[in-house]
């Protein structure tokens, strides 16, 4: 970084990225970066596993925050003339901008959603109940948007570097979009058309080497506009740069975040992690709960959880004692994530439907599954825990869901309020030529996001951890014997 004039008068530094250039940086900012506690975001890797299949894919959250203040500070720049932001709102956000990822966990997504996680037995054998559903004593684990709350107003160096704890939670109240944030404005830092994807669009497409994240962020911007109200939208006359946007994001999940090598093994982490809070929580000092996390977090143990963590967990994983079925499965696990062999995919059953579709060979495929893998387990004498069924989705847009009279009379006034606020904020807006007002993307009649809403693309796959010899020999006769699972 070099030293330059910040826009609050005091001395700020330059940062040059490559994908938005130069990004000058205020004074606070440059506080707020040298902070333990956001430093730490250098140990935690943007896109978790994707650097087995793409070897740049090593960028790390911290890259993506300081990009995402980058691009906060040219959506500022470009509605400057177009709407009223106070001096101070406008720092906030670009703190939030700056932090709005501060609270991810170790491979992010990846130990989050550890709670949703069903473990395969589980789902054969019908109990495919969530983990904190099973004990409802313990508390889920949060969400790294929470988790950002808890870090931004409860670690003292970043309290300090924001300016007090009131300007903590004020800048914690945008990034979660709760308490007195402006629900336009945050939008710009959470919705379907935010800072966050228009940065990590770009930085992963670019990491990984693939072309299918390059937006058009230029156009975008200079098509920019705000309604008296201060919703924020784009001109009609960037419609195709808008479905670009979201076919962008579409095809990155079909290519880079769901691969089947890079999903197989993170899956494989995520059901490696499950067992063993489930089973070993002390012996691998998992935190069991929300309440534990939230503990962490709090404390000085926050800066040494990062990718670290999970990677001295899982080299641990690989020399479990014991020699019962769950210990096997937990070595093997933890060898093919520590070794990079990535699960051997047996069968993948692609679905691209429409979304009220309920049977489709996706489902037909996974009854199947659930059906048979006993069996095979049996016959192959491969423990069940090292199948892994996976089932990834996207869709093009979000289409809010229609409720039925009974489902509506079930409301609380919270449930409505809070239905309407998620829905919101998923919308994208466009003006057309002469409207005050926008019109979402949804009901803008020359959209072909019109169409492409209506369907999901969902990858149905079944996968095999193997660490014996004849391996590959093994994998070529389970392929055989499940290659008509598919088949409706």
């Amino acid at each position: 970084m070099s030293t330059a004039c910040s826009d609050r008068g005091g001395p700020g530094k330059v940062i040059a990225d490559p994908i938005h250039g130069a990004i000058h940086l205020a004074q606070r900012e440059v506080q707020v970066i040298d902070t333990p506690s956001f430093q730490r975001l250098r140990g935690l890797k943007q896109l978790a596993m994707a650097q087995s299949v793409f070897p740049n894919a090593t960028h790390t959250r911290f890259a993506h925050s300081v990009g995402a203040l980058g691009m906060m500070i040219r959506i500022l720049d470009a509605a400057q003339e177009k709407i009223e932001i106070l001096p101070e709102q406008r720092e906030n956000l670009r703190l939030a901008a700056l932090l709005h990822d501060v609270g991810h966990y170790p491979y992010s997504h990846l130990m989050e959603k550890v709670d949703s996680v069903v473990l395969t037995e589980d789902e054969v054998e019908g109990a495919a109940t969530p983990a904190r559903e099973i004990d409802a004593t313990k508390t889920p684990y949060p969400r790294h948007e929470e988790m950002g709350r808890l870090i931004v107003t409860s670690q003292g160096d970043l309290v300090n570097a924001i300016g007090g704890a009131n300007r903590a939670k004020a800048v914690a109240d945008i990034f979660t979009r709760t308490g007195s944030a402006d629900p336009q404005l945050s939008k710009l830092i959470h919705s379907s058309f935010d800072i966050d994807r228009w940065d990590y669009l770009a930085r992963d497409s670019h990491a990984a080497g693939v072309p299918y994240g390059n937006i058009d962020i230029h156009y975008l911007l200079n098509n920019l506009r705000v309604s008296p109200e201060k919703t924020v939208g784009f001109s009609h006359k960037a419609l195709p740069a808008l479905e670009h946007f979201l076919l962008a994001r579409f095809f990155m999940h079909r290519v880079v975040y769901y691969h089947k090598t890079i999903y197989g093994l993170e899956e494989a982490c995520r059901q490696l992690l499950r067992r063993l809070r489930d089973h070993y929580p002390d012996k691998y000092e998992i935190p069991l709960d929300g309440n534990a996390v939230g503990e962490l977090v709090r404390s000085d143990d926050l800066h040494s959880f990062t990718d670290a963590f999970v990677d001295a967990i899982v080299r641990k994983a690989a020399k479990h004692p014991g020699n019962k079925e769950e210990d096997k499965v937990i070595r093997a696990l933890a060898g093919a994530i520590q070794s990079r062999k990535p699960p051997k995919i047996l069968m993948e059953v692609p679905v691209y439907e429409e979304c009220h579709r309920k049977h489709h060979a996706g489902t037909a495929f996974l009854q199947r599954c659930r059906s048979d893998l006993k069996k095979l387990s049996t016959d192959f004498s491969i423990p069940l825990g090292q199948f892994l069924l996976c089932v990834p989705t996207v869709v093009l847009v979000k289409v809010p869901p229609e409720y039925s009279a009974t489902q509506v009379t079930r409301l609380t006034g919270d449930d409505v309020t809070a239905r309407a606020h998620k829905e919101e904020e998923e919308q994208i807006w466009v003006f057309r030529q002469d409207d005050v007002e926008p019109t979402s993307l949804l009901d803008f009649e020359p959209s072909l996001v019109k169409q492409w809403a209506k369907f999901f693309f969902q990858a149905c796959r079944l996968y095999v951890v193997l660490e014996v010899p004849d391996a590959d020999d093994k994998v070529i006769k389970l392929r055989d014997r499940v290659k008509d699972w598919g088949k409706s």
